[in-house]
């Protein structure tokens, strides 16, 4: 159990006991009231690199915790995030409904996190340069996604690392005076594969995870703290380190696939099949920050999401059809007049 009563004394201002949030802006601590400013940093934040080795075969000796923040849990998707501070949103983070307040929430302990370097202003500024990057956007999308509600998350992951001794076979065809032949192909490769970053979490859509995936780096991670957290919503790790890696399994095993075809190093592969001996597994459970921007266009919901870590920004939006329609018809112009003018210099 997570004691409450220690938390919110961590997050009390020193000098005059006001309530501490994180701020990205200076990457530390900021009282609201006061403005003091309180570094987070400590000589063994290294020790949040650090990866835990896990043993398929061993008994399970990681246990559910329980969280008793400000439990929120959502009515539309059923997600449930926990403010260590006061509650800053009566909307859901994923995706913008109704929630409800909520005892308590059971899980793990997230080890480590990478801390918010983008702040809200920022985040909304890449937002809406990422609006004006929209070919065929309605005109006033801009001015809509400039009053979207904005939304700090911290979403949970894993990173999972392991060597795999893969034994493959396969086909691949091959093409001689206009006939196809089918070759088979058998062999062997040893992959190893670092910090695989795994959402888990249902709520965390290809949409969110393309936004956060890019530039993580190791190095940027620090032990779990509430100061971090502060003012901002974080779901909880509910995931076991073996439904972890079974979430991972289906990319996983894109990526053999993948690596199995450049060892082929032949076209039109096809009918790959292998074996792989897993061992070495390490992970880590951590937390990774978004900002989530959520607004309506036309009464349909849309977000977009930018990575608090670096920025980068993905998003969902609407499309203008007069402007498609304009775009179609100068593309059928310019085809039109290129094949005239072929045509001409045919005749010439």
């Amino acid at each position: 159990m997570i004691d409450v009563t220690a938390i919110q004394s961590e997050l009390q201002c020193k000098s005059c006991a006001g309530q501490c949030l994180y701020d990205p802006a200076v990457q530390a601590l900021n009282c609201s009231s006061c403005g003091t400013v309180r570094r987070l940093e400590r000589e063994d934040d290294s020790e949040a690199w650090a990866e835990f080795p896990f043993d398929p075969d061993a008994p399970l000796d990681e246990a559910p915790i329980t969280f008793e923040g400000q439990v929120l849990s959502c009515q539309t998707c059923g997600g449930t995030v926990t403010f260590v501070a006061q509650s800053l949103s009566s909307a859901c983070a994923y995706c913008d409904g109704p929630v409800v307040l909520k005892k308590a929430d059971r899980g793990f302990a997230p080890m480590a996190l990478i801390p918010y370097r983008v702040p809200q202003q920022d985040a909304q500024a890449f937002a809406l340069a990422w609006v004006r990057k929209r070919l065929a956007a309605p005109n006033d999308l801009y001015g809509v996604v400039a009053k979207a509600r904005v939304a700090g998350i911290y979403v949970p992951f894993w990173t999972f690392d392991s060597q795999e001794a893969v034994d493959y076979w396969a086909k691949y065809t091959v093409r001689r005076n206009k006939r196809n032949y089918t070759k088979r192909v058998r062999g062997n490769i040893r992959i190893r594969f670092d910090d695989l970053l795994v959402p888990a979490s249902p709520h965390v859509t290809p949409l969110i995870r393309d936004g956060i995936l890019h530039d993580f780096d190791p190095q940027r991670l620090r032990p779990y703290r509430a100061g971090y957290v502060a003012g901002f919503a974080a779901e909880q790790h509910h995931q076991s380190v073996a439904e972890g890696l079974a979430a991972n399994a289906d990319d996983k095993a894109l990526l053999i696939r993948n690596k199995i075809k450049r060892d082929i190093n032949k076209s039109r592969v096809h009918d790959i099949g292998y074996h792989t001996d897993t061992t070495g597994i390490h992970y880590r459970r951590i937390l990774l920050p978004v900002w989530i921007l959520h607004y309506t266009y036309d009464g349909a919901a849309h977000k977009v999401v930018v990575c608090g870590m670096q920025g980068r920004t993905f998003g969902e939006r609407p499309f203008s059809m007069k402007k498609l329609l304009g775009y179609s018809a100068l593309l059928s112009s310019i085809a039109v007049v290129t094949g005239l003018v072929w045509g001409a210099v045919g005749l010439l």
